[in-house]
């Protein structure tokens, strides 16, 4: 099966999927004049309501193609994508399971040893679209710069809950060290923001926030990666694969402590023992994690 990364005809099949099961007002915005809009227009000046309805549908969409995604690109691993997983020994349960996993089985409750990666999804409509009641068509007219709309990354509050989830995953427990965390969006990072992503790609907490939208705007180019890497925009299914290969066979760790630098010291000291370089780095993970 030939997949393509986020673009307009996915937000289409969206549209046109909902319609089979939700009313026009619990998909658009209703103008004073009757119009349906996916967002307001930022030239729009008439009475305006906050659409709630429509948030759980697209979550839920995205989710799905993120998953499917995930298992075009990992079908020849032996590895299975587990969506809503339930991982207890980091803390990720019933109430707040994991978005998107891939895993060594296919199964909702796993173990964290069972898993390669956890993907936490915030994507949303990123273009706006007008919809025709009457002939029953959809129309875009214009990309995020033109509505008043803040889709996926560029909506802060929605990045702030992702870094607090993926926190909450790492220092649940050393069971969740090995485990990367990557957020996936559709939209670009802004400036502040990247330099967030890349001190916590650094310090470990956060593999990546990566956006698969290729182009989200419909002049002009959005950034490609912030400085250290924090934040990626893959413009096609081959970069993604790529990073998601270096995650695999990167055998990460994460450490972190608060120790003064006699403490340091005698952890080096310690660690420097081992015969080889593999062994001095697992003493000092070890050590440096209080195990």
């Amino acid at each position: 099966m030939f997949m393509k990364l986020w673009n307009k005809n996915h937000e289409r099949l969206f549209f046109n999927r909902c319609r089979n099961f939700a009313s026009p007002e619990q998909l658009f915005n209703q103008t004073e004049d009757g119009r349906f809009l996916a967002y307001w227009p930022k030239s729009y000046r008439g009475r305006k309501t906050t659409l709630q309805s429509r948030n759980s549908l697209i979550g839920k969409f995205s989710e799905k193609w993120v998953a499917d995604l995930f298992r075009h690109i990992t079908q020849d691993k032996n590895l299975f994508v587990v969506q809503q997983a339930q991982i207890p020994s980091i803390g990720i349960g019933y109430n707040s399971p994991a978005d998107v996993v891939i895993a060594t089985r296919n199964k909702k409750v796993l173990r964290a040893d069972d898993v390669k990666i956890i993907f936490e999804v915030k994507m949303s409509i990123v273009w706006n679209w007008i919809y025709d009641i009457d002939s029953d068509s959809l129309t875009e007219i214009g990309d995020y710069r033109t509505h008043k709309g803040k889709p996926s990354f560029t909506r802060s509050d929605s990045i702030l809950k992702a870094i607090g989830k993926c926190i909450d995953i790492r220092v649940s427990s050393i069971d969740a060290s090995k485990i990367p965390l990557v957020v996936i969006g559709n939209a670009p990072l802004s400036n502040g923001f990247c330099k967030k992503a890349d001190y916590l790609k650094n310090a470990g907490i956060i593999q990546g926030f990566w956006s698969l939208n290729p182009y989200p705007l419909n002049h002009g180019n959005t950034r490609k990666s912030s400085h250290d890497g924090g934040y990626m925009r893959f413009d096609d299914i081959s970069e993604l694969k790529d990073s998601v290969e270096e995650l695999f066979v990167n055998d990460l760790n994460f450490f972190s402590g608060m120790k003064s630098p006699e403490q340091l010291g005698k952890i080096i000291e310690i660690a420097d023992n081992e015969l080889t370089y593999q062994e001095k780095g697992m003493k000092f993970i070890k050590l440096i994690n209080g195990s």
